[in-house]
């Protein structure tokens, strides 16, 4: 994989954005993960009160601890 600096959108391909997610330590990973909450939870803070999601048709899966 490359490790130099693109600004080429061409370039973003969603294989060479899993390469990099990948290529990142799980306490990065993990800082990501919590980097895109604190986003979505500012954009809409009612976001913490929904419960009882449902499951959307598509590539998302919504796990739960039974």
């Amino acid at each position: 994989m490359k490790r130099e600096i693109s600004h080429d959108r061409i370039e973003e391909t969603m294989e060479n954005k899993a390469k990099w997610f990948q290529s990142l330590s799980l306490a990065e990973r993990m800082d990501m993960l919590c980097s895109f909450t604190d986003l979505a939870l500012n954009v809409n803070p009612q976001l913490m009160a929904k419960k009882n999601a449902k499951q959307i048709k598509g590539r998302i899966q919504i796990l739960s601890k039974t």
